[in-house]
């Protein structure tokens, strides 16, 4: 099903004083479930996700996006991570106060995270367990893949340094982009994105993102609400494997897992179009059938959530190096 959709930006505060850029692509008739964008690490909503967006919308989701801390079109240092729990913090806090809009109080409620926002997601199923009615999970970070993460000896040296220096560019890593988008024009429109962040890991943040991919690694068991992961079978940004370990030792009564063979990191951005266009279609058809199923179970917002207020803005505030 295609329709029109509308698409609105607006810059909020969170509580720590910081504005973080939030979009969302709305269908005109009354949406059929929300959908909340994690974005990557060094992504953004607006452009690197507007597909994601735009797609959803048509098939009649509302469909929610915010920029973390230092990312895109949000405040902050460029991609520094000072503490991951801010992250979660900052989509719990808006997605929630989105759910509190009156129009949207009875509608079912799905995350979906590409990569590290695969983690953020997981992260805000066991923050609160029970107001999530599913997830869709594309190349999740529950484990960074060896071809990536740094040598155990440079971890032990960036720890010691990390109070000293923890904005430092300093991480030796490959070029994620070349590893995580196969199509070289698509590649090629991920670099001239000027909101991604291109330069090398901050010390912190890289610290960040691997404690963090260790722990939900450690804990795939406690995943309880109903997902969807989708991984590339020739993902070396991410591990697929630990995508099967979360199919398998998780204790969701409603999950699916669907392994692309040749395909990498990058499912709904680097692919060719027709890839693109099988990958949708497969988190289409399992948000439809989700969304059937929750009929007759879905609570409505709870009332105790309170909203983040916000000013309405055709652009964002951009960080510092």
């Amino acid at each position: 099903m295609s329709m029109r959709i509308e698409y609105q930006e607006e810059d909020i505060k969170n509580s720590r004083g910081v504005f973080l850029f939030t979009c969302r692509w709305l269908p005109f008739s009354s949406p059929t479930a929300l959908v909340f964008l994690c974005h990557g690490y060094g992504m953004e909503c607006s452009g690197f996700m507007k597909e994601c967006g735009t797609r959803l919308a048509k098939a009649g989701y509302a469909v929610f996006g915010i920029d973390y801390e230092g990312h895109g079109k949000s405040e902050g240092a460029r991609c520094f991570i000072k503490n991951f729990e801010n992250i979660v913090n900052d989509c719990d806090e808006y997605f929630k106060s989105v759910c509190a809009e009156e129009k949207y109080r009875e509608k079912s409620r799905f995350l979906y995270g590409e990569s590290m926002g695969g983690a953020v997601a997981l992260l805000l199923h066991k923050k609160d367990s029970s107001f999530w009615n599913g997830a869709v999970l594309v190349a999740p970070m529950c484990k960074i893949s060896e071809n990536v993460k740094p040598h155990p000896v440079v971890v032990n040296i960036l720890t010691k340094m990390e109070l000293f220096i923890p904005k430092w560019k300093i991480v030796p890593t490959r070029d994620v982009i070349d590893s995580a988008f196969k199509d070289p024009v698509k590649r090629k429109e991920i670099r001239n994105n000027k909101l991604i962040y291109h330069g090398k890991p901050r010390l912190k943040t890289a610290l960040e993102m691997l404690r963090t991919s260790m722990s939900i690694e450690n804990s795939l068991n406690e995943m309880t609400l109903p997902f969807f992961v989708l991984h590339g079978e020739a993902d070396t940004v991410t591990d697929p494997e630990v995508s099967k370990a979360l199919y398998e030792k998780a204790r969701s009564n409603d999950k699916t897992i669907r392994l692309y063979p040749g395909m990498w990191h990058g499912l709904t951005a680097g692919e060719s179009d027709e890839n693109v266009e099988i990958v949708f279609a497969d988190i289409r058809a399992w948000i439809d059938r989700l969304c059937t199923t929750l009929e007759q179970f879905l609570q409505p917002f709870d009332e105790g959530a309170t909203a983040i207020g916000g000013t309405q803005s055709n652009g964002g505030h951009l960080g510092t190096d």
